[in-house]
């Protein structure tokens, strides 16, 4: 089966960096669009990077200049280096990506179970 594990969460201070991973896994026959989303107690999940197959990106306004999203396809993986992080930054951090496999060869959405990126003194 397919699945996204993430990892490079944590606790950093004001205008510090932090580098997030998400590696797929499984019977992958296609791996294209990826990004990062992130959800903040009592707002919308809202897409903060994504990169198509091509290496095309795009960001959401509040983080640009400071965020960069990339992949590696030899690895399967997409990374998010996040720079001069302020603490409306806060959130939990998800991976998403659109995958087709060998059993199921139309493009299929999957999610990483999350995880947390804490901005604070």
């Amino acid at each position: 089966q397919v699945q996204l594990v993430e990892s490079g969460g944590g606790l950093v201070q004001p205008g510090g960096s932090l580098r997030l991973s998400c590696a797929a896994s499984g019977s992958i026959l296609s791996l294209n669009t990826m990004g990062w989303y992130r959800q903040a107690p009592g707002k919308p999940r809202e897409l903060v990077a994504a990169i198509t197959s091509g290496g095309s990106t795009n960001y959401v306004d509040s983080v640009k200049g400071r965020f960069t999203i990339s992949r590696d396809n030899a690895k399967n993986t997409v990374y998010l280096q996040m720079n001069s992080l302020n603490p409306e930054d806060t959130a939990v951090y998800y991976c998403y990506a659109r995958i087709a496999s060998f059993i199921a060869p139309s493009l299929q959405a999957y999610w990483g179970q999350g995880t947390q990126v804490t901005v604070s003194s």
